[in-house]
């Protein structure tokens, strides 16, 4: 009975053993979770039950149970490296055209394969949720898993809808020398200001406010505002609506009174391509008329020109965006995280991959940041949770039992031939 003890002490120092050299040799492991050996005694039992003298019979392994507190985070140089800071795992397809097979790591170390698509070192597709606008404040449809793609060459343009532009007018401005306004003749207005617009096709187009100052009134002064394309310097191009200019009123104290929300919509703008007429509306929210020189103190339209795909950005929330060099940026999804209630039960895959199983429940699903889900850091990587100095002590420990278990075997042995010597 005493060997069978022993060599069950055998087998569990040598699976700890197994355990702590797995441990170890993953501590520089992305994504890994150490393991620990877990026991349990044993003991013959009867009809009669367990007696008060009966020894045990040796202990056994009850569980490799793997250990999900989190790891460092290490910063990297890649966008596409990432880490959830937090409760969750990536959620991976085993190929980008298979959906259906899913497994789940904390291994964030992804890159673009030759098809254009976002995949982990053994080309395991990570899933997204799909946007459901162009923009992230559309939302994203979480019922709805799809593979992160970059086969996307161009920003497309978008045409301007709306030109923000704060400005100063010189409360000390005299009214012009030259009663008619002409955009040509400076002595015709107090000053001017231009922006670039955009028209459907990416193409530029240079939209000039010239500001006439009118008589003081008190308590108020109006000024007129006349809008021009100006992509042909000696011929301007007036769009203003119904061919009036907008009249800016302030009050005593400078501040802008009318329009009162500051809003002025232009005509049509004909951009003389394909494209289709420029609707834009200009914002003079803010707007101040005091003592003090002409100035342009906020500046700002929502168009884009076509631009190339320059890099890629994922934020906190696990959005990520395409960037391109007009400055615009197009959402591919938001990464696609899952937990489960016993993460522990969760069966493993190997090349730290873990499935669902019976015991860790069924996943899931959510976004970072929200609900008990972790954020995600871009250009960062979670090491292995391993701690190697506990395991250097771990390995002693193992080391002692087993030569402790071999040691009752020799006791053991050393009986038996004591009583065989006397037959």
């Amino acid at each position: 009975m005493s060997f069978s003890t022993a060599l069950s002490g055998l087998n569990a120092a040598a699976n700890n053993l197994s355990v702590t050299g797995n441990n170890i040799a993953n501590a520089n492991t992305t994504g890994f979770k150490e393991s620990r050996s877990e026991f349990v005694d044993i003991y013959a039992s009867s009809m009669a039950g367990i007696s008060k003298t009966q020894p045990g019979g040796g202990v056994r392994v009850a569980e490799v149970a793997q250990q999900f507190n989190q790891g460092n985070l290490e910063s990297t140089e890649n966008s596409l490296d990432m880490a959830i800071k937090g409760e969750g795992f990536f959620t991976l397809a085993a190929t980008p055209s298979d959906l259906n097979s899913l497994s789940y790591s904390r291994a964030g170390a992804f890159k673009v394969n030759s098809e254009g698509m976002v995949v982990n070192d053994q080309g395991q597709a990570l899933l997204a949720y799909a946007p459901n606008g162009t923009s992230a404040a559309d939302g994203f449809s979480q019922g709805i898993l799809k593979t992160v793609s970059l086969n996307t060459s161009a920003g497309l343009p978008v045409a301007t809808t709306q030109v923000n532009l704060g400005v100063n007018l010189n409360a000390d401005s005299k009214i012009p020398a030259t009663a008619t306004f002409n955009p040509l003749d400076p002595s015709s207005y107090t000053s001017q200001t231009s922006v670039s617009i955009y028209d459907s096709l990416g193409v530029s187009h240079k939209l000039t406010t010239y500001f006439v100052a009118g008589a003081p009134s008190s308590p108020t002064r109006d000024w007129a505002a006349y809008h021009y394309i100006t992509d042909d310097t000696a011929n301007p191009v007036p769009v203003d609506a119904g061919g009036i200019p907008t009249k800016l009123t302030f009050d005593s104290a400078g501040k802008m009174t009318a329009p009162a929300d500051g809003k002025v919509v232009l005509a049509p703008i004909n951009t003389g391509n394909s494209a289709a007429d420029i609707a834009a509306t200009v914002d003079y929210s803010g707007s101040t008329s005091v003592a003090s020189a002409f100035s342009v103190d906020a500046l700002k339209q929502d168009g884009l020109a076509a631009g190339q795909l320059t890099g890629v950005s994922v934020d906190a929330g696990g959005v990520i965006f395409a960037k391109f060099s007009n400055g615009g940026s197009t959402p591919l999804g938001q990464v696609a995280l899952t937990r489960f209630i016993n993460p522990q039960g969760l069966a493993k895959l190997g090349d730290t991959n873990w499935a669902q199983s019976v015991s860790s429940g069924s996943p899931i699903s959510g976004a970072a940041g929200t609900g008990n889900f972790g954020a995600v850091q871009s250009g960062a990587l979670e090491s292995s949770n391993v701690d190697l100095s506990a395991q250097l002590v771990n390995l002693i420990v193992a080391q002692q039992a087993y030569q402790a278990n071999s040691q009752t075997i020799s006791t053991e042995n050393s009986i038996i031939q004591t009583l065989l010597n006397k037959i």
